[in-house]
């Protein structure tokens, strides 16, 4: 049991990282709208959008006659859909994200959250609703959402492997999930499922640091889960190689068809990857145009 100063201690270490993580997802977030165009398509709404050829079946009320007089082909004025989409997030803080083969890599959840804070400050931007999984931080749009998401980031799982929140998924929404994904997969398996079920669609972003790739292990080494529940030595770890990059390629492919089932969109992030790359992937990939093909 925690005393009140480690509780405090715990605290304060939590709430410091708070305005560095809303700073950086911020700088990421507006360094990337400035070359995106944004989430905007065609539908029912106030503002006008773009012009486009006028095609069969439609009205003749949508025709605007005044640009179609300027040349032989009509043309049809749309409008901007303007009904906010939910999002919902989430990303695994279990013990295992908290590993980096290298200093001067990040680890895996600073990357995680990083990526989750910045796709959040770009939907909210667009006018979207944004919240968490499960029924702690429903969706909600405005600048106030962001700051409870960046605080909800910070807390840490004292598990090794924490399952998704398959709960409260709002119907017809859009989600990402966002994890190594080394646990055991029962857990997404019914999140994904459950979500299919209520019509959700949306991303599964695998996230590896590149020594999780490679094994670049040989000789006597001494595995042990961040957490401490697991360890395993051995004296050849380059025996182990083959073996483990062929479970981790089952773990993708197992992944990958799980997606392909659900309708959702699978991708491989590494730490040693440029983040503004992934948050463009991420961006895109939660628009309702995007293929869902994995």
């Amino acid at each position: 049991m925690k005393t009140p100063a480690t509780l405090r201690a715990d605290a304060e270490a939590q709430a410091a990282r708070f305005p560095d993580l809303l700073a950086r997802a911020e700088h990421l977030a507006g360094a990337v709208l400035l070359g995106a165009h944004g989430r905007r398509r065609a539908g029912v709404g106030d503002d006008f959008w773009q012009y486009r050829p006028a095609q069969a079946g439609d009205s003749r009320r949508r025709i605007d006659y005044r640009r179609s007089a300027m040349g032989d082909q009509e043309f049809v004025r749309e409008r901007e859909w303007q009904i906010a989409q939910s999002v919902m997030l989430w990303v695994d803080q279990g013990a295992s994200m908290r590993f980096s083969s290298d200093v001067k890599l990040p680890q895996k959840i600073d990357r995680a959250r990083l990526l989750g804070l910045a796709v959040a400050i770009m939907l909210q931007r667009g006018g979207e609703r944004v919240g968490l999984t499960g029924t702690a931080l429903p969706p909600r749009s405005g600048r106030p959402q962001i700051l409870r998401l960046a605080e909800m980031f910070c807390k840490d799982d004292p598990a090794d492997y924490a399952p998704p929140e398959h709960r409260a998924m709002v119907p017809h929404a859009r989600a990402l999930f966002i994890s190594d994904f080394m646990g055991n997969l029962e857990g997404v398996t019914l999140a994904l499922t459950k979500a299919a079920d209520r019509g959700v669609r949306g991303v599964l972003c695998h996230l590896l640091d590149p020594s999780e790739e490679a094994f670049p292990f040989s000789g006597r080494t001494i595995f042990q889960s961040i957490g401490g529940t697991l360890s395993h030595e051995t004296l050849k770890a380059s025996d182990l190689k083959s073996r483990y990059l062929e479970r981790l390629a089952e773990r993708k492919s197992e992944l990958q068809r799980l997606c392909a089932l659900t309708g959702w969109h699978y991708g491989v992030h590494h730490t040693n990857a440029s983040a503004q790359s992934a948050l463009l992937w991420l961006y895109s990939a939660l628009d309702t145009r995007a293929g869902m093909a994995a």
